[in-house]
């Protein structure tokens, strides 16, 4: 995929994903990654046009509403169950992340443990 069209891909859907994997190109929006699996919504397993229209819509929903640290599956709840049937999972051992976004809950429970490391100090005089 050229810089063009992963332009294009950034500036309307920035949700999107593109990856690589085992020499096939998959281009969805990312449920998790961790550290030896990634499991992905794949957009290009979708036929259906009006499928297709409700993925986008929902999908820019998690993205503009959201902290993006939420996976979409969480966020949406059963709006998006009626893509479960695209879940993809692969190992990361062959997974080349291309362009785009990689949603982590190992990210959500690291950041809370940095917050809550308040240490207090008394000072006696």
């Amino acid at each position: 995929m050229d810089d063009t069209m992963l332009k294009i891909l950034d500036d309307r859907y920035p949700f999107l994903t593109l990856m690589s994997y085992a020499s096939i190109e998959y281009v969805g929006v990312i449920q998790n990654r961790d550290d030896s699996v990634t499991t992905l919504y794949d957009f290009g397993a979708l036929t259906d046009t009006d499928r297709k229209k409700s993925f986008l819509e929902l999908a820019a929903a998690w993205w503009w509403e959201s902290n993006r640290s939420v996976p979409i599956n969480i966020f949406l709840g059963d709006e998006w169950e009626q893509f479960r049937d695209l879940r993809r999972t692969f190992s990361n051992r062959d997974l080349v992340i291309i362009h785009g976004p990689a949603c982590s809950l190992r990210d959500i429970a690291h950041k809370k443990n940095r917050r809550r490391s308040v240490i207090m100090v008394r000072r006696v005089s």
